[in-house]
């Protein structure tokens, strides 16, 4: 019982996780119904989840140090959640969703100039797998040229690469400053996400506010949204620390899963064939990354570990597909 315990309990937190992850998609999109853009849901659902944070772990703010590398990577985190937050809210989920998931081909690239890591020829050729299946996915007889076909998809594929960036930045921060605990790495995300929404909001067009009881219902989504949050991060960084990070990383594919149903229960989307092929391609791309940058040896004993940690060890974020997303 204690053997299933340890290792069941930890996929299951990855898997809770990912579901989280597949269908917040629904709420952001009840927010804007509300009046809420999709620039204001991302501000005000960062912040309320970097309170959160700071809240819960305020003891890990005299960790804290400056370097030009925090900034960088509240910038990486800013348009990774405005990105996948604008994108679901304006367009097709399972579309967005899909060309968020081109990290390979991105943390390939970011890796080799900012970790000066070797691109090897199995990085090389796992990039190029996912670009293909995001190029089979958005050519269309009609437009011919295989890029996003509009704004919100744009949004999805930039909101990636800064994912990308930010993996490989949490990366470059926890060897830069050791000392800085995880968790203020966590708040960072989260208030960089915080500021860079709300500046982004200042060029959206702000529909009229929500007012009564529709003020009340999105303000307790909102609060909701953060604690949910931010909770779901630590729960999956449980996880993330118990597993072997090839095993995690398939594990998080899962969101898809969740994504792909939620879609087509709640908007009724239906992919395509040619949104199946690419899918699968990108897919498989995330997969086999997780294989190629597999973990020579198993996670230490949870129990010698600080289990305080709002981030996975270092290991964990090799192949930058892995590491909890602070999304929203």
């Amino acid at each position: 019982m204690t053997n299933w315990l340890r290792n069941g309990w930890p996929t299951l937190a990855i898997m809770l996780g990912a579901s989280v992850w597949g269908m917040i998609w629904y709420p952001l999109r009840m927010l804007a119904a509300l009046g809420v853009t999709g620039t204001a849901a991302s501000a005000l659902t960062s912040a309320a989840g970097c309170l959160f944070v700071l809240l819960v772990r305020s003891r890990a703010l005299k960790t804290v140090s400056w370097h030009w590398l925090l900034p960088a990577l509240a910038l990486a985190a800013g348009i990774t959640n405005l990105g996948f937050v604008w994108g679901s809210i304006h367009g097709q989920v399972m579309r967005v969703l899909l060309l968020f998931y081109l990290t390979p081909a991105w943390t390939a690239l970011f890796a080799h100039f900012i970790l000066h890591e070797r691109l090897t020829w199995a990085g090389a050729g796992l990039a190029a797998l996912s670009l293909v299946g995001a190029m089979t996915m958005l050519w269309s007889p009609q437009l011919g040229i295989p890029v996003p076909g509009n704004l919100a998809e744009w949004a999805g594929l930039a909101g990636g690469m800064g994912f990308a960036m930010s993996n490989v930045l949490i990366l470059k921060t926890s060897r830069v400053l050791p000392d800085m605990r995880p968790e203020m790495r966590t708040a960072t995300i989260f208030g960089g996400a915080a500021i860079f929404s709300a500046c982004a909001s200042l060029f959206e067009a702000m529909p009229a506010p929500p007012t009564g009881v529709h003020l009340g219902t999105a303000g307790l989504l909102v609060l909701g949204l953060g604690l949910l949050l931010a909770s779901n991060n630590m729960l999956v960084q449980y996880g993330l620390a118990r597993v072997p990070a090839n095993r995690a990383s398939i594990i998080m594919l899962f969101e898809i899963v969740v994504t792909a149903l939620s879609a087509w229960l709640f908007a009724g989307e239906s992919p395509g064939p040619r949104e199946w092929a690419g899918g699968a391609c990108i897919v498989l791309a995330s997969a086999l990354s997780s294989w190629v940058h597999r973990s020579k040896s198993m996670p230490p004993d949870p129990a010698s570990e600080d289990t305080s940690s709002a981030e996975p060890r270092e290991a964990d974020r090799k192949d930058g597909k892995n590491r909890p997303r602070a999304m929203v």
